[in-house]
């Protein structure tokens, strides 16, 4: 793999500091009270929060990353659908759903130069999410990366992770990217060892042209889906 790949892969991934894991309980995250997301009608999205019961959240069997969302299903039924424009309440739902998190503190620049101050919770090595200290200028205040295709509950039941039209780390997504728009599609390997960054479904637009397409994506090792993430942009030339 190239420095050029290893350099990609590692930005978009939010390379994290190991180590200093803590795994107290999230403060003020009471397991009857903590709410996840509703969408709203408005045109640029304001959360309004409603509780969702222990028992509901006992149904859910999968989660899918959107480009500005994660949606708790049952089956194929909507559970709840939580905002990423809401760092409190995305942690909150999943640490009711998925159990207390190992986490870590990073401030400015500790895990890379472009990685912002946050608080960071990681499930079973399988769902990262990002609490942003400042939200970005996009909107976002989580940034949430899956590492695998599944994690247990608190109850010990597999949940399911998925991005986008069912796709879930170890897939092939060879014809997906073949098939994709060439400004939804980048390549950060080499001759010698393939590997893309592919575009799943817009989101977080912006102003400026140097942000790329940004949304939800997957990074690839050959064809093979190593990492889902969003936000995670495509040809972005900023630094940062």
């Amino acid at each position: 793999m190239t420095p050029r790949t290893v350099m990609a892969i590692g930005a978009v991934v939010l390379a994290l500091v190991a180590g200093g894991a803590s795994v107290d309980r999230l403060p003020g995250h009471d397991e009857d009270r903590a709410a996840a997301a509703e969408p709203t009608s408005t045109p640029t999205p304001v959360p309004s929060w409603r509780p969702v019961s222990a028992a509901a959240l006992r149904t859910v069997d999968a989660v899918e990353l959107g480009a500005e969302s994660i949606v708790l299903r049952s089956d194929d039924r909507t559970v709840s659908v939580v905002s990423m424009r809401d760092a409190k309440h995305t942690v909150g739902v999943l640490n009711r759903l998925l159990g207390t998190p190992a986490r870590t503190q990073t401030a400015v620049g500790d895990a890379g130069r472009c990685v912002p101050a946050s608080t960071t919770s990681t499930w079973g090595g399988a769902l990262r999410v990002a609490a942003l200290r400042e939200p970005a200028a996009a909107g976002n205040r989580v940034e949430i990366r899956i590492l695998r295709d599944h994690v247990r509950s608190r109850l010990g039941s597999p949940v399911e992770l998925s991005g986008p039209d069912g796709v879930q780390v170890g897939d092939d997504v060879r014809s997906r990217i073949e098939h994709a728009p060439a400004d939804e599609r980048e390549s950060l390997g080499s001759e010698d060892a393939e590997a893309w960054q592919l575009l799943l479904a817009p989101g977080w637009p912006s102003d400026h042209d140097d942000d790329g397409d940004n949304g939800v994506s997957v990074l690839t090792q050959e064809s093979t889906v190593t990492v889902i993430g969003s936000p995670m942009p495509v040809h972005a030339t900023r630094t940062c």
